[in-house]
């Protein structure tokens, strides 16, 4: 997966800063996200890989995807397929949406809890949640049963445990030391 992605990063790179400079980026992001599922389908991937060149490998590619693809988007998958890297589109997706959000200003934030959270808990967590990572915030509520009082909130690295049973455990880790 790591050698996927140190593959892909270029691409999602020049392709986001293409986006930027053209004002596209909500047509790239959708664009490379259909060309992603195209290149992720087995069955697209295996007449791919049985072509003989890389110049019958893209078209048959941007024939498969139709008018999913703008020029620009065609380009890339010409250029990606003379270098073998089609099975790379999948990521090369995944990370233009992280660029994408990251020059949003947006975060993506899972919030597990024991019980549906209500519209007004929401808000009011967003709220707090924009405040703290000072960008815009993207809810995705989950239910837990085994979350007996509180909130576990995950973004990328981050994990706020503001469970009951977590706070029991930092006590005792306090208490004995």
């Amino acid at each position: 997966m790591s050698e996927l992605t140190t593959i892909a990063r270029p691409y999602a790179k020049a392709a986001f800063e293409l986006a930027v400079e053209k004002g596209t980026i909500e047509s790239w992001n959708d664009m490379l996200f259909f060309a992603g599922h195209v290149a992720s389908n087995e069955q697209a991937s295996t007449i791919l890989a049985g072509l003989p060149t890389a110049t019958a490998q893209a078209e048959l590619f941007i024939n498969l995807c139709g008018e999913q693809l703008n020029e620009q988007g065609q380009n890339l998958v010409k250029v990606m397929a003379e270098n073998g890297r089609l099975i790379a589109l999948p990521e090369v997706a995944h990370l233009f949406s992280a660029l994408k959000a990251d020059y949003d200003k947006e975060i993506d934030i899972d919030v597990i809890s024991a019980t549906p959270l209500a519209a007004a808990q929401q808000e009011s967590l967003v709220a707090a949640l924009e405040k703290r990572f000072a960008r815009k915030v993207k809810l995705n509520c989950s239910e837990d049963a085994s979350v007996v009082g509180g909130l576990i909130i995950r973004s990328g690295d981050t994990v706020i445990d503001g469970t009951i049973r977590g706070k029991l455990n930092r006590l005792a880790t306090t208490l004995q030391s």
